[in-house]
């Protein structure tokens, strides 16, 4: 393993690759630089080496991996066109296309500036810290030629002299912090290699032979990088080792991870061999008191009596950034490459709808955690937490009854990605709930002694040789791996909306299943805020808030009893937090809940609901467990 953290001055970079012969220009090449920092733009030049004499040229609406139209054309700004030096007319003939009247027989140059002031990992972001950019948001797709070879130049000029930079881009001639041409076969590998620059630290491992780079923006002098790249070796060798076997190849030459440590943030997006991610600084892991933090910049030394970190919690901020790291890795097999037939080729312009997310999505988040615990960074009481958490929160969901996880695959753009008042109502996360399928599909193989959901997944991936993927070649090898039809299970879990038997399924493969008395917003039937006083976020339908008449949005302020035997007159208390309800409530079982909306006052008669319930899983059967989760 080779830790590095360099910083290389711009003024001492050289070129470091040079081509020995004269190859031709690409037919599209962009040049990217920055345009000013402070003003967050990103300024780009195209050059068409043989446009059409209508040539046409289109941004994407949305990135492939989140499933939402964004608009990216919103931040795009001083379309110019000219060739041969003198301008050419360009006009916008639709939300993010445009249209240029050319000379067929000579270059066109279009150029034009993208704001980028978003710091998810789906977009764009430039300021003096860092920038970053996906090409469907800086981009624009040459139509016609979206199959031509297209390169890149990505200039470091206007930037501070340490900056690097970082992508999964094939470099043509680049210098040694980075800067310089990459190349691509056509406009889909462009699109998905985002690029990441600023001073940041970076590491590498090999996993199987495949060389991984992991770079991380934004972290203190504490965080403990070794850790990092030991932890994500193990669940990159075990991910590959799953798909390939301990001998097999990976699809990919290389791999990097590109994580950005922020103050609140949390995401990542997939790509065919890289990630961006984005977590929360404080979910970093730490160096110990033993390790020296001195001559970090040349990597860190373990003290000889440093022994092997514990096994995660739950809890843990890091166990949640292992588990994206381990989420987006698998991606990298099960949707980048085995994916939905209908993403055979993206239409960047318009949504692209599939119904297998449960599966694509669904089951990666099985198999993200399922990975800690195999690779020993979790154990199996920490698992069963994580597997807790996934079926509390898709109990809380009253939407699970309203649409099937295929339905909410189709409708993610309309719902998933345009969570409101009402989503947990009228929808289901595909990702939850498509990670409880994983769970009883792979358990009631187990059980029936046939085969393993592994079995399945790597029959897929075989069979379909690594390509698109329908329903029926997963029903297929449900069936090839199962030896019997698995026609009813697809039917009632997949396009049905009937309770899961998970916990059966659970309790049978080792797992004890204990009923606890639920939080009191989800006896409420609420989900809250307690920042600034008891916002109301959510009313779940059917709940005790519902009937009361409360509704999303509103400020609960106080609640008020009715007189009791050791007093005379009502009683009115002013809250602050949904707790304090249940403290003042004491036995009774109506009160008046007084919530603000639209800035008048309301009482709402609340009658206190039964005791609602949450289950807690554990071990009971360590043996069992085993030979599932190892």
């Amino acid at each position: 393993m080779t830790i590095a953290a360099s910083r290389t001055p711009r003024q001492s970079v050289q070129i470091k690759t040079k081509a020995k012969t004269k190859t031709p220009q690409p037919g599209v090449l962009f040049q990217v630089e920055v345009k000013s920092l402070e003003s967050h733009l990103f300024a780009i030049k195209l050059t068409v080496k043989q446009p059409t004499r209508r040539q046409r040229v289109s941004l994407p609406v949305w990135i492939p991996g989140s499933y939402l139209v964004r608009e990216f054309a919103q931040h795009l700004q001083h379309m110019q066109a000219t060739q041969g030096g003198k301008p050419v007319p360009v006009r916008q003939i639709d939300k993010n296309t445009w249209q240029t009247e050319t000379d067929p027989t000579k270059p066109l140059q279009l150029s034009y500036e993208v704001y980028a002031f978003d710091p998810s990992v789906r977009t764009a972001f430039l300021d003096r810290t860092r920038g970053f950019f996906n090409a469907t948001s800086l981009c624009v797709r040459v139509v016609g030629q979206d199959e031509a070879p297209h390169a890149i130049d990505i200039s470091a000029n206007h930037l501070p002299a340490d900056w690097q930079l970082a992508t999964g881009l094939k470099p043509k001639k680049v210098d040694p912090a980075g800067f310089g041409r990459y190349t691509t076969e056509n406009y889909d590998e462009l699109a998905d290699c985002p690029v990441e620059m600023g001073s940041f630290w970076s590491g590498e491992f090999v996993a199987r032979g495949v060389p991984h780079r992991f770079i991380v923006g934004g972290a203190g002098a504490w965080f403990d990088s070794e850790r990092l790249l030991a932890d994500a070796q193990r669940i990159c060798e075990a991910q590959i080792d799953f798909w390939h076997g301990p001998k097999g190849k990976a699809p990919f030459k290389n791999y990097l991870f590109m994580l950005h440590a922020s103050g609140e943030g949390y995401g990542g997006l997939e790509h065919r061999n890289s990630t961006a991610l984005i977590c929360q600084r404080t979910d970093l892991p730490a160096l110990p008191p033993t390790r020296s933090t001195s001559g970090r910049a040349g990597g860190e030394t373990l003290a000889s009596s440093e022994e092997k970190p514990a096994a995660l919690k739950a809890t843990d901020g890091y166990t949640t950034l292992l588990g994206l790291i381990s989420h987006e890795y698998f991606h990298t097999w099960n949707v980048k490459r085995m994916r939905p037939a209908e993403f055979r080729r993206y239409d960047y312009d318009r949504e692209n709808h599939t119904e297998l997310l449960w599966f694509f999505e669904g089951f990666t988040s099985y198999y993200d955690d399922l990975f800690l615990r195999r690779t020993g960074l979790i154990n199996d009481t920490t698992y069963l937490h994580l597997v807790t958490k996934t079926f509390n929160q898709v109990e809380q969901t009253p939407g699970q009854r309203v649409q099937s996880v295929a339905q909410a695959s189709f409708d993610a753009w309309l719902k998933y990605y345009r969570i409101q008042e009402n989503s947990p109502n009228a929808t289901v996360s595909y990702y939850t709930k498509g990670a409880l399928l994983a769970i009883c599909l792979d358990l009631t193989l187990r059980a029936e002694g046939k085969g393993t959901l592994d079995d399945v997944m790597r029959a897929l991936w075989t069979l379909g040789e690594g390509g698109p993927v329908r329903e029926a070649d997963v029903a297929r090898v449900l069936k090839l791996v199962g030896k019997r039809p698995f026609t009813t299970e697809l039917k009632d879990w997949v396009h049905g909306t009937t309770t899961l038997p998970v916990l059966n399924l659970l309790e049978q493969a080792g797992a004890q299943v204990q009923h606890d008395k639920a939080p009191l917003a989800q006896q409420l039937g609420l989900r809250v805020t307690e920042t600034n006083g008891v916002i109301l976020k959510n009313v779940l339908r059917g709940g005790a808030a519902e009937a009361a008449g409360m509704a999303a949005g509103d400020e609960w302020l106080a609640v008020e009893f009715e007189p009791s035997s050791r007093a005379q007159n009502a009683e009115s208390w002013r809250i602050t937090k949904l707790e304090e309800v249940n403290l003042l409530r004491g036995q009774r079982t109506t009160l008046t809940a007084i919530v603000a909306r639209d800035k008048r006052l309301l009482r709402c008669t609340l009658h206190w609901p039964g005791t609602t319930q949450a289950i807690k899983l554990g071990v009971a059967d360590a043996s069992k467990l085993a030979t599932w989760l190892n």
